[in-house]
């Protein structure tokens, strides 16, 4: 059995585990097999999603690169991110001066069901985008209630698990929001890939604004 197992794992299994019950040195080593396995495993696994986590931030880094279209970029970024972090609706929202003040304008959405022709509008502290914006900080919605949104298509229409809504800052000015509905939970490595992202989106969009005033 350990010959078995030692096998696999030179061969890049580190599902197997030594299961056979023994005595003395040969349980010893046995277990000590297993833990060795167990840490390989779990090294590996976190290597892989730093590496997931750098390569992705790293391609939308080069996308939204040299960008000077504020509608173009809020449409890639949602049609690149919503699929690679499992979201299945998303809007993202831009600061705008208006003459009520600064509000937090709809700007690009991704598979939402709501009018074009009426584009969601926020002031600070008013609603969820609102009260992200105002907090600067992600707040995450799971275990949502029946009928509070739905998830539809010409075949389906569900109700979405979880919403996300992140603020998009540049050196602690919110620039923009971006809001995603998932039809299941975002895992630890998508909140890491957004909370990395977001830094990014910030310098990008600052960067259209002040072209923009130029």
């Amino acid at each position: 059995a350990i010959a078995d197992v030692a096998t696999a794992v030179t061969k890049g299994d580190l599902t197997r585990h030594i299961l056979v019950d023994a005595k003395g040195e040969v349980a010893d080593l046995k277990n000590y097999l297993n833990a060795m396995i167990g840490n390989l495993r779990e090294t590996t696994d976190r290597n892989t999603e730093q590496d997931w986590l750098k390569t992705n931030l790293a391609k939308f880094s080069r996308m939204l690169q040299g960008q000077r279209d504020l509608a173009a970029v809020a449409q890639m970024l949602l049609s690149e991110l919503a699929p690679l972090v499992a979201a299945h609706q998303g809007v993202v929202y831009v600061m705008a001066d208006t003459d009520r003040g600064p509000r937090l304008k709809q700007l690009a959405a991704y598979a939402d069901s709501g009018s074009s022709d009426d584009p969601r509008e926020y002031a600070f502290n008013e609603g969820l985008i609102g009260q992200c914006a105002h907090e600067r900080r992600r707040i995450v919605l799971e275990d949502l209630p029946p009928r509070s949104m739905r998830v539809a298509s010409g075949l389906i229409d569900i109700e979405p698990r979880t919403v996300i809504v992140l603020p998009v800052l540049f050196e602690g000015a919110v620039k923009a929001v971006i809001e995603l509905a998932s039809l299941r939970e975002f895992t630890a490595q998508h909140i890491a890939l957004l909370e990395q992202l977001t830094d990014i989106v910030g310098i990008v969009l600052n960067n259209i604004e002040v072209t923009m005033r130029t």
